[in-house]
């Protein structure tokens, strides 16, 4: 890439996405306030709200009833996730053909790289052009609404998409300390607030304070961060985009049970089936974990939790069931209120080999065998095609667990990216065949304008 090419970067976000997915599935409800609920049966908690039910101040966080007492006409709908994924994946599949870079961030919201555009596609057409092409495009085909910010990096991409919304706004290369002046520092994507009340106390609560203050000031009070949130704000913080698939460093579950559940023992039979399925998840991504938490919310919202950390990393059911089942006991032998929720997180998690042989030659070979094969059975014949005594406990116990809801799809970027171009093995397997389109499309793209 020639030095002087400056660096533009796509941000492109879902407008109100569960919202908007829903009026996507029911074309009758366009036009309409509509809100989508939370919880247990869907009327809990607002999740979403498309911008007709905002104007009546439904915002997310807020309770559904009072919601319908803010707007009686509007649409109250249960949350379809398993809906949601695949219309977000038929939103990525169009998104990758217009970029030799696309790295998906959410459900709703990636970035594409489009540093190079101006020499191989803009000739006859505009950024502007182009990137309402996409959005078109995507509504047209999925129906579903997105805006989009175009910039030197994906900070600043993603502030122009705020800005934007709903829309499109580009900003000009030499133009972005313009654009930033009057802007609040706390709408940096990833900054807290601690560092919000620190900047705070130094007079800068917008980036047009942050410019002004000395550059060495900010480097002694925050460092590198520091740093860069000078150049930032003076428009001078570029950054390539790059796609890094890394592995997790968490893994976590947080169920609310479909009532409240006076039977400890069918509580303990959720908790370990469920943890069952994240230490499957993790010995398919080749990890094992060092630390375990578990905590437990009550009935009336009290909770209690505690935590265990094994001497060496573990990947066994065997050995994370036992320990998990002595801390479930140890935290409910006093305790004689129903159970709500139930989470579950392991971290501290460090790679472990088990490469797929038929029987392996060690016992972490064997296990990371037995997973593969019944990870394929459950993709091929159904996800109940083959569990263990607890899950199959657990549907025998309570017949809302026969069909289990599908979880809220907040995924990691790692497992995006394996859905949309690659395998358990390799995330990138076959990123290259959805490269080839990029050229097809731009050719296109060319003659129609």
């Amino acid at each position: 890439m020639n030095a002087k090419t400056p660096i533009r970067i796509l941000h492109v976000d879902g407008d109100s996405f569960f919202a908007s997915c829903e009026i996507a599935l029911n074309q009758k409800l366009q036009g309409r306030p509509v809100w989508v609920g939370g919880g247990r049966r869907g009327d809990g908690i607002v999740i979403a709200a498309n911008r007709a039910a905002k104007r009546f101040g439904i915002k997310t966080g807020m309770a559904c009833f009072e919601a319908k007492r803010l707007c009686p006409k509007g649409v109250l709908c249960r949350p379809h996730y398993d809906e949601y994924r695949r219309l977000s994946a038929e939103m990525f599949h169009i998104l990758e053909e217009y970029s030799p870079t696309l790295v998906p961030i959410s459900i709703d919201e990636g970035f594409l790289d489009f540093t190079t555009m101006d020499r191989h596609v803009w000739r006859k057409t505009s950024p502007e052009n182009y990137v309402k092409e996409i959005c078109q495009r995507i509504l047209r085909e999925v129906k579903l609404p997105v805006s989009a910010g175009l910039a030197n990096s994906s900070r600043l991409a993603k502030l122009a998409t705020d800005a934007a919304k709903p829309g499109f706004i580009e900003i000009p290369p030499g133009s972005e300390k313009e654009f930033l002046k009057d802007r609040s520092v706390r709408e940096l994507s990833g900054i807290g607030k601690n560092r919000q009340r620190a900047l705070a106390a130094l007079g800068a609560e917008t980036f047009g304070h942050v410019a002004a203050l000395p550059s060495p000031l900010l480097r002694q009070k925050f460092g590198i961060w520091g740093q860069q949130l000078w150049l930032f704000a003076n428009g001078l913080w570029s950054e390539p985009l790059l796609l890094e698939v890394k592995d997790r460093t968490t893994i976590s579950s947080n169920t609310t049970l479909p009532y409240d559940e006076p039977d400890y023992e069918a509580a303990l039979t959720f908790t370990l089936s469920e943890a069952t399925r994240l230490i499957g998840q993790l010995r398919r991504e080749q990890l094992q974990a060092r630390e375990l938490g578990l905590t437990i919310r009550f009935t009336d919202f009290s909770e209690v939790g505690s935590g265990h950390r094994f001497r060496e990393p573990q990947f066994q059911n065997s050995v994370i069931n036992t320990v998990l089942e002595a801390v479930f006991r140890e935290l409910m032998g006093k305790q004689f209120k129903p159970v709500r929720q139930i989470r579950i997180a392991f971290w501290n998690l460090a790679r472990l080999d088990t490469q797929p042989t038929l029987w392996g030659r060690t016992h972490a070979e064997r296990w990371g065998a037995l997973d593969d094969a019944a990870n394929l059975l459950n993709v091929r014949f159904g996800p109940t095609a083959i569990m263990t005594g607890a899950q199959l406990a657990l549907r025998e116990l309570e017949d809302a667990f026969k069909n289990p809801k599908a979880k809220c799809p907040f995924v990691p970027q790692r497992e995006m990216v394996k859905k949309l171009w690659g395998t358990d093995a390799d995330p990138l397997a076959h990123k290259g065949e959805w490269e080839k389109r990029l050229a097809k499309v731009s050719k296109q793209l060319q003659f129609r304008h």
